[in-house]
């Protein structure tokens, strides 16, 4: 027998944190229903970990396709009526990755050796995370684990499609200002100080040169003169800025500059919508109890504000509070109807499937989004090239104009 610790709320709203033994964990979430309580968070008592470590999956990375594509076809399998272990030894053979096959080989050997499914997965972090896991051993315990490898796959698809239409709308952006930026040292280091040589043979070397081009020059002679200490310089801020976005502090920072920043900050919101209401209303659906559901989702998010954000709400919700009416508190992180949907699901207790549809939802919108900034990035940098191209040639043509008028007098 298992020992759980559980928090669940009763009928009048009061709060019971205790303990009971089940046989597994779908005897003890059956249990605790059955004593007319609400189910908030149920935890396994663990025993001290053996020397085993986890495998961190060292070497290549695995691609988020190949995941799913295997969790496809293990749904399929165990479906089937194919036996776990001989499904797991019969797709390590075909994967893409090394890390990959290893990893699988590792589950089904763990599995061979009395232990969950969930618990084998577990072992490799870098490539299950927690969400991963943690809907595998709900679907372990309410014994439907192949719906719910078909919930994982379509969830992991649409994270990823999300993923790959950012990137992708990002890339001819990040050219544009890599190319503006190349050109602009370009033009300064090598163009300028030519046409600068010209101008003054040409007009002399006390000709009164025109503000503007007297500026270009100087920024350009400047440039020539100390290049061995700009470009150093350039490259440690870049280094130091991107080191500091990765420390704890830096990235709450970085990702609350994204959230309100005038255009990024709109799509932003919309893709951490998307995955909240996805994630969650995914755990939901498997059975894992709300507040375990909201910890995972929060870590799932990718975005350390509305991690902090759905922390804070899961403190509340273990006091007793409705998370419908949590979130409702703030319209900037989630938009009236998030809330107002999640309400209705609380209300008919289908909160999975009403959250699915929010997550439609902002999926979409997450694609309208994409596509409007692409649209307006690409004439906003075609301008910024423009104009600087323009700023040069009149700084070049002004001195020139004006020697040639000197000249006809």
């Amino acid at each position: 027998m298992a020992k759980f610790d559980f928090i669940a709320v009763k009928e009048g709203g009061q709060t019971v944190a205790t303990s009971l033994e089940a046989a597994d964990r779908l005897s003890a979430i059956t249990s605790v229903r059955g004593q007319g309580l609400r189910l908030i968070s149920l935890k396994e008592r663990t025993a001290k970990k053996s020397g085993r470590q986890l495998l961190k999956g060292r070497g290549k990375r695995v691609k988020s396709d190949e995941i799913v594509i295997f969790t496809r076809q293990l749904s399929a399998m165990i479906s089937a009526g194919v036996p776990i272990i001989r499904a797991l030894t019969s797709m390590a053979k075909y994967a893409e990755s090394a890390t990959f096959r290893k990893a699988i080989e590792q589950v089904a050997k763990d599995i061979e050796g009395g232990e969950p499914f969930a618990e084998a997965l577990s072992r490799h972090p870098g490539i299950f995370n927690d969400v991963y896991v943690n809907m595998v051993r709900a679907g372990e315990a309410a014994g439907i684990l192949d719906e719910i490898l078909k919930r994982l796959a379509l969830q992991q698809e649409k994270n990823s499609a999300i993923r790959k239409k950012v990137k992708s709308a990002m890339t001819y952006p990040t050219v544009l200002i890599v190319i503006t930026i190349g050109a602009f040292f370009g033009l300064m280091l090598f163009v300028i100080p030519s046409l600068g040589n010209t101008i003054k043979d040409l007009a002399g070397e006390n000709a009164e040169l025109p503000m503007l081009t007297q500026t270009m020059m100087g920024i350009s002679q400047f440039m020539v003169d100390f290049w061995y200490i700009i470009f150093p310089l350039m490259g440690a801020g870049i280094w130091l800025l991107l080191r500091y976005i990765k420390t704890p502090v830096g990235k709450k920072q970085f990702h609350q500059f994204t959230i309100r920043a005038p255009i990024l900050g709109k799509i932003t919101r919309k893709i951490a919508v998307a995955r909240f209401t996805r994630t969650f209303s995914a755990l939901i659906g498997a059975g894992v109890a709300v507040l375990e559901a909201l910890d995972i989702t929060a870590r799932a998010v990718g975005n350390k504000v509305y991690e902090e954000s759905l922390h804070k709400a899961a403190l509340r919700v273990k006091n007793g509070e409705v998370f419908s009416k949590i979130i409702a508190e703030d319209e900037l992180l989630y938009p009236p109807i998030v809330s107002q949907m999640l309400a209705v699901g609380e209300e008919t207790g289908q909160t999975d499937s009403v959250l699915v549809k929010v997550a439609d939802f902002y999926e979409e919108e997450v694609d309208a989004a994409i596509a409007g900034i692409s649209s307006t990035i690409e004439p906003v940098m075609i301008v910024v090239m423009g104009g600087m191209v323009g700023l040069i040639a009149a700084s070049v043509m002004l001195p020139i104009t004006g020697l040639a008028n000197q000249m006809q007098e």
